[in-house]
């Protein structure tokens, strides 16, 4: 390009004229006339340092503005650009923070010794001559070369030692550090984010860490962090609890902290969020977050739930008084060879099979003795005779039995069908007749145990005053007191206010009034009135029958199935003695009435208040506010 053609091809505003002609050609310097006639925001032209000796081996500098006659700079400050750079800035600086505010105003030219000139806005424009390329003063990172090889290989180079073809994926792009532009940054600096991956739904991330991930670390010496005091929920917020909101800290306070649980597991059952568990001593406790939703307590038969009430809406007006209005009352024992191991007449395990036979049921929920300690009841679904055969008899612990009405528990024992064709039967003492009553009677959801709940379509009532705490009946007060060993226990009744221990040859061992071994009840035992199980389809006991025969009370049409299902396979006739139940019953009522703090009343209202029952019992209110 010719000296004519580069001055018509440069333009005279908002851009710097070159220092140098083409190839790097000196070019002569301009008259003041010339200059005077230039526009007016042009760049004036920089004088050239004075050549030296030592030139060629000195470094090359930018050339330093004009002074005029009055000191002044003859290039004049541009508004709006960085002349400093913070040392906190590093690598890539967006292109609208470089240069002039306005992008068409002027840019300085800074014309080098060997006349050619830089033009710095958002990138590099050089004309290099045919001496040193590497005399523009930016070094190797401006990446522009058109010298000889050896400098092309090191403008390839990047300030970092990265080579720039490399840093920005072969892009020859370079911004205005000498770096190369983000994959990420567009040219107006915007970051731009990439395609994230969505997470996993519904299970854990893997996580590796060298501690577990519930594992509090960093813990100073002696400090031994628990749950944090309830308390916390007021440090948290302001936000005031409703007064009807019931949480699970108030069930705790009131009933199992207070030793009156009856571990019947009617608040396992109950809770919508599934938070509450069954801990190792076969109490109820709370597993996760509560969101008082009150349904625990409400359910509870020693805390909300008014019980008697529940009898009356259950059985009607007559259901509250003896032993309550049957249809009908039996005397029954089973014929078969296996009732030698049932407890009395074998009834329960029988009606159970015919049931089972017919289809009537899916499975029963029963008591099963524990694998590793004998003579401890605990939760069992049986779907097979022969399973029911074999968990005959009685045992004196309670297993939570509402606790574990979950189906997803028992799934590999049971058809793959409907959960609303699903049926089964639950054999159980009278407070846990209440609690599946009760939970039956509303439509709410029971989340993990709900298909469990409204399954149950068969209830069998054990005839009951108390139950006892397997530790300290058979642990303490039958073996360490009285020196029986709980593997030798063959057979355990009670009978006639007697409890009765047969060893495995069939010899009894021990006879002893039951109130001998008070201390090993259930202390919420004492607050029940229903010994006959006024809530249940069927109830079954030994009391008003003979040996060996099993006193049969038939409640409702469904006991009606159950029992005409079963008859023809029984030995049966008229109950033998319905006083002795009745007297029983009143009893139990008696005691019950000592015990109780509250109003027993089959009229009021299903479910009591927190607040009054706080008020019977003393208990403390808003536990949760006391760092319970």
């Amino acid at each position: 390009m010719t000296n004519e053609e580069f001055e018509k091809a440069t333009p005279t505003t908002g851009a710097s004229e070159r220092a140098g002609g083409e190839h790097g050609e000196p070019r002569a310097t301009e008259t003041d006339q010339e200059r005077s006639d230039a526009p007016a925001d042009a760049a004036p032209e920089l004088t050239e340092t004075t050549a030296n000796a030592d030139a060629d081996d000195q470094p090359r500098q930018p050339a330093v503005p004009d002074v005029g006659d009055d000191g002044a700079h003859s290039v004049p400050r541009a508004e709006g650009v960085r002349t400093h750079r913070p040392a906190s800035e590093h690598g890539t600086i967006p292109a609208d923070q470089i240069g002039p505010a306005d992008p068409d105003g002027p840019v300085p030219a800074a014309p080098d010794h060997d006349g050619h000139d830089h033009g710095h806005g958002s990138g590099h424009e050089h004309d290099h001559g045919e001496a040193d390329a590497d005399d523009c003063g930016c070094g190797t990172s401006c990446g522009c070369s058109d010298g000889d090889a050896e400098t092309a290989d090191a403008a390839a180079v990047a300030t970092d030692g990265v080579l720039a073809s490399e840093a920005s994926e072969g892009s020859s792009e370079l911004v205005s550090d000498g770096g190369t532009a983000p994959s990420n940054v567009t040219a107006d600096g915007q970051l731009e984010l990439g395609e994230m991956t969505e997470p996993a739904e519904g299970k854990s991330q893997d996580i590796e860490h060298e501690d577990p991930p519930d594992e509090r670390v960093g813990l100073p010496d002696g400090v031994d962090l628990d749950t944090p005091g309830y308390e916390i929920r007021d440090r948290m917020n302001d936000i005031e609890t409703p007064d009807e909101k019931t949480w699970f800290m108030e069930l705790d306070e009131a009933v199992i902290d207070d030793d009156r649980c009856i571990q019947c597991g009617t608040c396992v059952a109950a809770c919508p969020s599934d938070s509450i568990g069954i801990g190792d001593d076969d109490l109820p406790e709370l597993v996760k977050m509560c969101t008082g939703c009150s349904l625990c307590w409400d359910f509870c038969p020693r805390g909300g739930l008014r019980y008697e009430r529940q009898w009356k809406l259950t059985g009607g007006d007559d259901n509250v008084s003896g032993a309550g209005d049957p249809i009908t009352e039996y005397s029954a024992t089973v014929e078969d060879d296996w009732r030698e191991n049932a407890q009395d007449g074998g009834v329960v395990t029988s009606v159970l099979i015919h049931l089972l036979e017919a289809g009537e049921i899916d499975g029963a929920l029963v008591a099963t003795e524990s694998e590793e300690e004998p003579w401890k009841a605990e939760a069992d679904l049986a779907t097979t005779p022969e399973e029911l055969i074999a968990n005959a008899g009685s045992f004196y612990n309670q297993t939570m039995a509402l606790g574990n009405v979950d189906v997803e528990q028992w799934a590999h024992k049971l058809p793959t069908t409907d959960p609303e064709e699903l049926s089964l039967a639950l054999v159980g003492t009278p407070c846990e007749i209440e609690g599946i009553r009760a939970l039956q009677d509303f439509d709410w959801d029971y989340a993990a145990h709900e298909t469990g709940v409204r399954a149950i379509d068969y209830t069998i009532a054990l005839m009951c005053t108390k139950n006892f705490n397997y530790e300290t009946l058979l642990g303490e007060m039958v073996e360490a007191q009285r020196g029986i060993p709980i593997e030798s226990i063959g057979k355990l009744d009670v009978l006639h206010g007697d409890l009765m221990v047969w060893d495995t040859d069939g010899e009894m061992v021990l006879q002893e009034e039951i109130e001998e071994f008070h201390d090993a009840a259930l202390k919420g035992c004492d607050e029940c009135a229903d010994f006959t199980g006024y809530t249940a389809d069927l109830t079954v006991g030994s009391v008003g029958s003979s040996d060996e025969y099993s006193s049969v009370i038939v409640r409702t049409e469904q006991g009606m199935t159950a029992w005409n299902a079963t008859k023809d396979d029984l030995d049966f006739h008229d109950l033998e003695d319905r006083s002795a139940i009745g007297g029983l019953q009143s009893w139990d009522k008696k005691k019950a009435f000592e015990s109780l703090e509250r109003e027993f009343d089959p009229d009021a209202p299903r479910f009591i208040d927190y607040t009054d029952h706080a008020e019977n019992y003393g208990t403390e209110m808003n536990p949760h506010e006391a760092g319970h």
